[in-house]
């Protein structure tokens, strides 16, 4: 006789512990993290010294620490949460999924409806060029199926020859064993053997830094060197170019409007595919739902993750062309498989959450929030462009910068020794606000897209806050000029 399916234990919450039981349980957390946990990203000995701050919950803009402190979030977690923390319809998306149906495989031909639906919703709004899905697990997962697909691409359709990568210099395409080298930043290369012989740079497309700052003139430079780099390695053995439409971990880096569509031109003149990183840039994060759609690019391939799900479950995506799709299809033997998969591509949670997040930026309001709002983020930048510290001020949509240095007249910064990136994190931290302090002194942010303007207001009050007394530190005020 078949038994029945026990009922859910239920366990009542614990009750809510006094103020030292708190203080001594935090404690514990951290004694446990300084012994366990591995942190993406981190100087692993001094992280142990430092110990970990614990995040306890959020919402919309706003994060509480486990020591009771209320932050302004100006970066969205990592670039990520996008429509804010605590969303009840996006709990309830997944909760709902995960009483139906907690796994679907995507092998053997089975699939599950979430997996399916957002497929379709994917491709509707993405650049019509893009026909196909391949869902992973996050940002570094999609770059690395993108790299695997175009490799058997070109093999499939009899160039097997075109084994080269061009990337731009201070470009992030994640951390993935392959698609570290395609990122041009040296911490991810560092005891890794990275780059790979097959990758290669050409300069970032730089307003600020460049030489000569003219829209033009940046953009026939990156034209330019992509020519003459694709000519040094030969045509017949470059396969791709991938880029983000605003180099996020690069120092948010904008080139000027025109600059995609001129690379995709050029990338198509040369034979090779043109890839574009929308993982940052996706989901309304620079006004549009794609950067791309800005100036009407129709990638090969495209790469997308973060605000996919709003950082709410991991999950990413690799959007192909028709183009890409049909030359591996059709030239694949019958019966034979493309070996490439994932236990947890389609996860049908991940989906669910990702159609609810896709519905809140559309029949939400959130992208047309994020729109109307961008220009109070704008002006809470630009706003302090007047301070002795600041040389530059960029933005685009809700994704901006402010760029540190120590003579606005000849754009020099600071050395690295003075330690300042963690410094200013630290002095951010105490003002209660979070963004993310690059190393050579970049502040990025990227609010989300639900933020108000009255938030926009105390993200520039808080932020003058924190560079007053950056500059107040002894060694940064010997050194500012003006």
């Amino acid at each position: 006789m078949q038994q029945p399916i026990p009922a859910p234990i239920v366990v009542e919450a614990p009750a809510r512990p006094s103020a030292a039981q708190g203080q001594s349980a935090l404690q514990s957390l951290r004694a446990l993290d300084r012994e366990h946990l591995i942190h993406p990203v981190s100087a692993w000995r001094a992280h142990e010294r430092r110990g970990v701050t614990v995040l306890e919950s959020g919402h919309g803009c706003t994060l509480r620490d486990a020591d009771g402190n209320e932050l302004l979030d100006a970066f969205a977690g990592l670039w990520c949460v996008n429509i804010g923390y605590g969303q009840q319809s996006v709990v309830d998306a997944a909760t709902e999924q995960l009483r139906k149906l907690p796994y679907a495989t995507g092998y053997f031909s089975f699939g599950s409806e979430p997996a399916i639906r957002l497929a379709d919703k994917l491709i509707e709004i993405s650049p019509a060029s893009l026909r196909h899905v391949y869902f992973s697990g996050g940002g570094s997962d999609a770059v690395d199926a993108a790299v695997r697909l175009i490799v058997q691409y070109w093999n499939s359709v009899g160039k097997p020859d075109k084994k080269h990568f061009v990337t731009l210099q201070r470009g992030y395409h994640g951390s993935s064993s392959t698609g570290a080298g395609l990122t041009a930043l040296p911490a991810f290369h560092r005891g890794f053997d990275l780059p790979l012989p097959t990758q290669h740079y050409i300069p970032s497309p730089n307003p600020y830094r460049s030489a000569d700052a003219d829209p033009q003139a940046v953009i026939a430079a990156s034209v330019a060197a992509l020519r003459a780099k694709v000519a040094e390695l030969g045509a017949g053995n470059v396969a791709a170019f991938f880029c983000e439409p605003i180099q996020g971990s690069g120092g948010v880096i904008i080139p000027p409007k025109g600059w995609l569509k001129a690379m995709q031109d050029t990338a198509r003149e040369l034979d090779i595919l043109f890839v574009v990183d929308e993982v940052i840039t996706g989901f309304g994060r620079t006004g549009p739902m794609f950067a791309c759609d800005a100036e009407g690019v129709q990638p090969d391939l495209m790469t997308l993750a973060k605000g996919l799900t709003a950082g709410y479950i991991p999950m990413g995506a690799t959007l192909l062309s028709d183009k890409v799709y049909a030359g591996i299809a059709d030239n694949t033997p019958p019966g034979v498989v493309v070996g490439h998969g994932a236990t947890y591509s389609g996860h049908p949670v991940a989906a669910a959450v990702a159609l609810e997040v896709i519905r809140l930026y559309q029949e939400g309001g959130i992208l047309a929030h994020g729109q109307k709002v961008a220009s109070h983020f704008a002006k809470a930048l630009e706003d302090l462009a007047d301070h002795p510290l600041v040389g530059d001020v960029r933005h685009r949509g809700l994704l901006g910068a402010i760029e540190l240095v120590s003579d606005k007249a000849t754009k020099q910064g600071f050395d690295p020794k003075l330690g300042l990136a963690d410094r200013i994190s630290d002095i951010a931290y105490r003002n209660k606000l979070v963004f993310r302090s690059f190393a050579d002194q970049i502040l990025g942010f990227a609010p989300a897209l639900c933020i108000t303007e009255a938030e926009c207001e105390l993200l520039g009050q808080r932020l003058r806050r924190v560079l007053d007394e950056t500059l107040a530190l002894p060694e940064v005020r010997a050194i500012v000029k003006g």
